[in-house]
């Protein structure tokens, strides 16, 4: 499976905490983030993440791309909700481009975890039949 990390600068210590924490199982996976998230996931998780460039300069635009040509399978998008902006283009083009190629997206811990549980139990086999 490919999985893709997105987070708020105020996140990135929990989506490295969440990586260490599932360092076994993202191991056996292709990884996927922005520049700065995925250098801070592979600082402290020595895991391999395909990076794009950083997500202000347009990374999130590069993994948008991905969604779109399916090449990732989940997406963990940890955003600072306090501050944002619920209009914000970037956040609701992640979420729609994942509803629209049926891509399992989570943006808080809760449900982070039950998509890598979910993925540990084999039950997101089904993603191989959209590629």
């Amino acid at each position: 499976m490919r999985i893709g990390f997105i987070s708020s600068t105020s996140k990135r210590i929990l989506i490295q905490n969440f990586c260490i924490a599932y360092r076994g199982i993202l191991s056996k996976h292709e990884l996927y983030a922005t520049n700065t998230t995925g250098s801070l996931i592979e600082s402290v998780t020595n895991l391999k993440i395909h990076k794009c460039i950083a997500g202000s300069l347009g990374g999130v635009k590069q993994l948008e791309a991905l969604i779109e040509q399916n090449q990732l399978d989940m997406v963990i998008y940890f955003k600072n909700t306090d501050l944002m902006d619920r209009s914000d283009p970037s956040v609701n083009n992640i979420l729609a481009l994942c509803d629209q190629y049926n891509i399992p997206v989570a943006t808080n811990l809760a449900t982070a975890e039950l998509l890598i549980k979910a993925l540990e139990n084999g039950d997101l086999e089904w993603r191989s039949l959209y590629n």
